[in-house]
């Protein structure tokens, strides 16, 4: 089953990162990475986004467009990344997810990706 990683970090608490910090987050995310390949999962790494101040939140209310500065959630954390792993089910995704060098400084969120079927007649 597939697996969305969704990354959140602080990125006020990281602000105060040293580049020994980044390189050893570096270095964790190769260990990750290389421990998920050798194990044959199927992953795809997503891509590192930009910090949430160049975010927009667009919305549709009504026929009219509204766009807010920033992320829109009720949190300290700002999405930072994402992974997709294939993995047999929930608790395998719930180990991988604990392995994450992120699950240290943020949270992973990890979600189930939606499969169409015939039965489930595009109803998620």
């Amino acid at each position: 089953m597939r697996y969305l990683m969704l990354i959140r970090h602080d990125e006020a608490a990281m602000a105060h990162f040293t580049a020994a910090d980044w390189q050893k987050m570096a270095a964790d995310y190769g260990a990750f990475t290389a421990a998920i390949s050798k194990a044959d999962i199927a992953y795809r790494p997503g891509q590192r986004l930009e910090p949430s101040p160049k975010t927009r939140t667009v919305r549709l209310r009504d026929g009219k467009r509204d766009v807010l500065d920033g992320p829109y959630a009720d949190t300290k954390e700002q999405l930072a990344s994402f992974f997709t792993i294939d993995v047999p089910d929930l608790d395998a995704a719930i180990a991988w997810a604990a392995r994450c060098p992120s699950a240290r400084h943020g949270s992973v969120e990890i979600r189930p990706v939606w499969v169409q079927t015939e039965t489930t007649n595009d109803q998620p």
